[in-house]
């Protein structure tokens, strides 16, 4: 019997850095993506997130049990939810320092193994839409994505104090002689927010670097 793929175990460069800044180069990795807009408090944020793992465990499910697998197929263990943040045009012109969270704007998504083709991800994208109708399937992506050079560290506490961690981050930044393409950056979610103390929340911060 095949051993499970935890990405945990594998890919901790990827996924489990240590809390202080260090430099990665992020390859190509192929997603399922949904874009929104708005504070990530209210309660239309958890439909997105729903949406995704939906779809995520309906992949990984029917996977393990079709006869016929994938090329390369082994059962694995559904990757965390990653999040890539901006603020909206308007706030952007009009920026004072502070963020106002319902002027966010996101992408939400899940990594999916490199064995998920996008002809499999539309099977189950309609399978998913007769079973669990929901309006924001429709907007659903499967996209590959390249992050490039990054310098990411492990966030440990509340999501309104990351900017602490973002300044140790920028800080390093200047010591390696590296810039910070924008104020863009990427959260992996390793803890769940609604069964973790908000002090204990664990949360990789990622943003690019030239």
């Amino acid at each position: 019997m095949a051993i499970k793929y935890e990405w945990r175990k594998k890919e901790k460069l990827v996924y489990l850095p240590k809390n202080k800044p260090e430099i990665i180069d992020v390859p190509a990795y192929q997603f399922i993506s949904i874009r929104g807009a708005g504070n990530p408090n209210s309660p239309l944020f958890s439909e997105y997130i729903g949406v995704l793992y939906s779809l995520s465990y309906a992949i990984k499910m029917t996977l393990k049990k079709l006869d016929n697998q994938a090329p390369n197929y082994v059962d694995y263990t559904v990757y965390p939810l990653e999040g890539v943040w901006d603020i909206n045009e308007v706030a952007k012109k009009n920026f004072s320092g502070t963020i106002n969270k319902d002027d966010l704007v996101f992408k939400l998504m899940i990594r999916q193994p490199d064995f998920i083709s996008q002809a499999f991800f539309e099977e189950m994208l309609t399978l998913v839409k007769k079973k669990k109708p929901h309006k924001f399937l429709e907007q659903v992506q499967f996209e590959k994505i390249t992050e490039g050079k990054c310098i990411q560290m492990l966030h440990i506490g509340s999501y309104d104090k990351e900017s602490e961690s973002f300044q140790l981050m920028e800080a390093f930044a200047d010591t390696q002689n590296l810039t910070r393409r924008s104020k863009v950056h990427r959260e992996i979610y390793l803890s769940d927010f609604r069964k973790v103390a908000e002090e204990k929340l664990k949360t990789v911060l990622r943003f690019k670097v030239d």
